[in-house]
């Protein structure tokens, strides 16, 4: 009979941080720039060329 009420308390935890986060999140609207951030130092793997050994 715990076990049921552990289940019960957990998912109503679950569904009120979902709705918490679903109120609290910033908004995203279209043309809005995209923010990525990223390390300036870490290394540029598109540079690399690989070489194929014939």
């Amino acid at each position: 009979m715990w076990l049921l009420y552990l289940v019960g308390a957990l998912s109503v935890a679950y569904l009120l941080a979902f709705i918490y986060l679903a109120l609290t999140a910033p908004r995203i609207t279209p043309g809005d720039p995209i923010e990525i951030y990223r390390d300036p130092d870490a290394p540029n793997y598109s540079m690399i060329v690989a070489s194929v050994p014939a």
